[in-house]
């Protein structure tokens, strides 16, 4: 008995395939980009659409994982576990949207959640800490992109220079994604960090918005002035990290090769 249910938990807690298909598809784009095999603008749409999916899971993965220490052991079954992205709700808005979202504008909006049953979590603080791993993650993997940056050499061929300016647009999208998840909107982690600390009536009420709280965000995001004012905060955070703005512009050109975007990095 003890066997079966120690094979059921390994089997709860397995990396999927799909996540290592993510992880090599990453490293095969940027191998041919720094060698100048194939074409460039595949090989930066690539490389950026599978690392922001790889992020996506793990910033879905690190909600479930400080869930299950806040108490909801029911994440393990539900497969939030294995790095799946498809078992992170719905694929149409989990992936699907979130990826568009990216070819329209370069706009990483926040995609994928995981059903956490939060009357299985006590303490206030815990319910802050999971809604904020998420965003933590995307921030990580966003500084270690932009400390690669900062270390690239400024002597590159013409391969290098694509592949890190791919690296230096998907540090754009994660740098852009953890200040979108912070943004205290109901339906965004931002908000799920102070709910608990809102008055009942209050989170009532502000219930109702959380269906349409990424919809929100992204029509404030055609706002000119909205839109001028946050990309340049995003420049600003990327400027001591060397030349990781003008590496980022040169993916964000090489990724959007069919010239169809809604504005934007570099646009202002």
């Amino acid at each position: 008995m003890t066997a079966a249910v120690n094979a059921h938990a390994h089997s709860d807690r397995k990396v999927s395939v799909i996540f290592w298909v993510l992880l090599a598809v990453m490293a095969t784009s940027g191998w041919s980009l720094w060698a100048g095999k194939g074409n460039a603008n595949m090989g930066v749409l690539l490389f950026v659409i599978s690392g922001w999916l790889v992020s996506l899971c793990l910033h879905e993965f690190a909600h479930a994982r400080t869930a299950m220490f806040g108490g909801d052991i029911t994440v393990g079954a539900k497969g939030y576990l294995t790095l799946n992205p498809l078992k992170y709700t719905h694929p149409l808005y989990s992936i699907i949207l979130p990826v568009v979202f990216i070819f329209l504008g370069g706009i990483a909006l926040p995609g994928g959640a995981v059903f956490i049953e939060r009357g299985r979590i006590g303490a206030r603080w815990k319910h802050s800490l999971v809604s904020a791993s998420g965003p933590m993650v995307n921030a990580v993997f966003a500084l270690g992109l932009l400390i690669a940056l900062a270390l690239a050499p400024t002597d590159m061929t013409r391969g290098e220079f694509n592949f890190w300016g791919a690296v230096g647009y998907l540090a754009m999208l994660e740098v852009m994604a953890t200040l979108l998840n912070l943004v205290p909107m109901p339906g965004l982690d931002g908000y799920g960090i102070v709910e608990p600390y809102l008055a009942p009536a209050t989170r009532r009420s502000l219930a109702n918005i959380a269906p349409y709280g990424m919809m929100i965000v992204f029509l404030l995001l055609f706002n000119s002035t909205v839109n001028s004012w946050f990309y340049n905060l995003i420049a600003r955070i990327m400027e001591p990290f060397g030349y990781a703005p003008y590496l980022a512009y040169h993916g964000y050109d090489l990724f959007h090769f069919f010239h169809f975007s809604l504005g934007g990095f570099g646009t202002g």
